[in-house]
């Protein structure tokens, strides 16, 4: 289950329209407004609604049936409105007669019909974010240096991408936590891009997300080859989890006799369970399948995706 948080301060000093953002203080006021909102309708019935932030004041509110992804939800209805900042408020209508607003972190509204609704903006974290590494686990990135990482660089205590872990791994439990920037303007594979990638072979996602549709070069998508079972994306400059079990294919000599497998949780919900890895995918060092080990790379799309608290379990 995914606890909720306070609502993050943001200062006065704000960073230049397309920018990328990475400090939540210089993010400015639609940054207080983007997430996630949870509640209830005047009928009983709870939603959840992902507001996403759009640049210039804009913004798209998806709102959930049942609740949040991963928390009620019941993973069909799903109902679209457009907003405009009006002053210190945000205005939202949908061609199907639904309006509300957000004012001081509050979503009222009122549906086709005038029955009311009322959601509350809330924080939500993993919960397995800061997990310690367990006994003998393989520390790889812990904040105090980027010794593991090829050319590895490190900024304000936290793991830059554009880089590969010096050694190599077969089967693996694995923790990674990333934070993805804050880039309103940016759309598509444009909007905080990077990738994880096992044995260098076989990428998982990293994207802002948050509130799409959750397809496979989404966060948490196996790009070319599967979709998660729920986008589990949190709000940009929120610190999300992956937490993974690998198990690398198998080889008599030359032949493959069994592919990879992947069971994936992202922000603590399975998204990807059992999964059948049939092939590589691009933009590793390794261009094909075979019994050799390979290291973890985080892809660098000239996006500054962060990391934290990277650690593996070997099961050599």
């Amino acid at each position: 289950m995914i606890a909720a948080g306070a609502l993050l301060a943001v200062a006065a000093s704000w960073a230049a329209p397309g920018d990328a953002v990475t400090d939540a203080a210089q993010a400015g006021p639609d940054f207080a407004v983007q997430g996630e909102y949870r509640g209830r309708s005047d009928g009983g019935g709870r939603w959840g609604a992902q507001v996403i932030a759009l640049g210039k004041g804009a913004f798209q509110a998806k709102l959930l049936k049942g609740g949040l992804p991963g928390n009620g939800w019941d993973g069909k209805t799903r109902l679209l409105l457009d907003g405009q900042r009006v002053g210190d408020d945000v205005v939202f209508s949908s061609a199907n007669g639904w309006r509300a607003q957000i004012r001081k972190g509050q979503l009222r509204g009122l549906t086709e019909t005038d029955a009311g609704f009322r959601l509350s903006r809330v924080e939500r974290a993993s919960p397995t974010l800061g997990q310690k590494p367990p006994e003998g686990a393989v520390v790889l990135f812990d904040g105090t240096s980027a010794d593991g990482w090829q050319d590895g660089k490190m900024m304000n205590g936290l793991l830059l991408v554009g880089t590969r872990t010096k050694q190599s791994f077969r089967d693996m439990t694995l923790h990674f936590e990333f934070r993805t920037p804050f880039m309103p303007e940016a759309r598509g594979q444009g909007r905080g891009n990077s990738g994880l990638y096992l044995q260098d072979r076989y990428e998982i996602q990293i994207l802002d997300s948050f509130g799409l549709d959750g397809v496979d070069n989404e966060c948490g998508g196996i790009y070319r080859q599967a979709a998660p079972k729920v986008n589990m994306c949190l709000p940009p400059l929120a610190w999300q989890t992956y937490d993974l079990e690998f198990r690398a294919a198998r080889f008599v000599g030359e032949r493959k006799t069994e592919d990879a497998v992947l069971t994936l949780r992202h922000n603590g919900v399975v998204i990807h369970d059992q999964l059948k890895l049939s092939s590589i995918t691009p933009g590793g060092s390794k261009n094909r399948e075979d019994a050799t080990p390979g290291p973890l790379q985080v892809q660098n799309h000239s996006n500054p995706v962060h990391v934290r608290n990277v650690w593996v379990v070997d099961h050599r």
